[in-house]
């Protein structure tokens, strides 16, 4: 008999132990046998709760993008003004539960599995229009007509800084990448670049 109730637990287990694998082989390279040991339970439980890799993969992805969109609303609850707003988002995406070694390997190995998962794709699409769009809502009225191309440039500088973590493995904890992109903002209010 299946134990009542494990499956959240369970499942939640299985998600964590994905990320925590692919931080530490780094790569996507994992097997549903290694997740499943990490999390304490059989291979074959990991299968009957996911179906395979590639659903344990997606599983993860969408547990990092929830942590990640749970981080800007409490970064933004409260906050009052646009620049103010922009400056949370910003902390945010930098956050601690974001910016851990291994949830900066998943991240940089959900791009690659977006290569060539239609199913991966599209998260990593809705994470960047959700950025996009969140980042252009504040910007419009502080910078007009820019605002589009100001949102590109600062998503990409938060995603680019994700990257070079990745593949630079310097310490993440010391609050440098927030504030490159927080100095980029700082140039956009400006009307600096074009």
């Amino acid at each position: 008999m299946p134990k009542v109730g494990m499956e959240p637990i369970r499942r939640a287990a299985l998600v964590k132990a994905t990320i925590d694998e692919i931080g530490a082989v780094g790569n996507l390279d994992v097997t549903v046998s290694n997740i499943a040991k990490r999390a304490g339970m059989s291979s074959a439980l990991a299968h009957h709760y996911f179906g395979g890799k590639d659903q344990i993969f997606l599983a993860a992805m969408r547990h990092t993008l929830t942590v990640y969109a749970g981080e800007v609303r409490r970064e933004l609850h409260g906050v009052k003004g646009h620049k103010a707003r922009l400056e949370a988002i910003i902390h945010a995406s930098f956050g601690w539960s974001n910016f851990q070694p291994a949830v900066i390997a998943a991240w940089l190995n959900f791009y690659v599995l977006a290569q060539t998962s239609s199913q991966a794709h599209r998260l990593l699409t809705v994470y960047q229009r959700r950025l996009h769009s969140n980042l252009l809502h504040d910007l419009r009225p502080l910078v007009g007509a820019r605002a589009p191309a100001a949102a590109e440039r600062i998503a990409g500088m938060i995603d680019g800084l994700y990257l070079r973590q990745a593949l630079t493995k310097v310490d993440a904890e010391d609050g440098s990448a927030g504030r490159q992109v927080l100095s980029l903002l700082a140039m956009e209010l400006e009307g600096r670049p074009q």
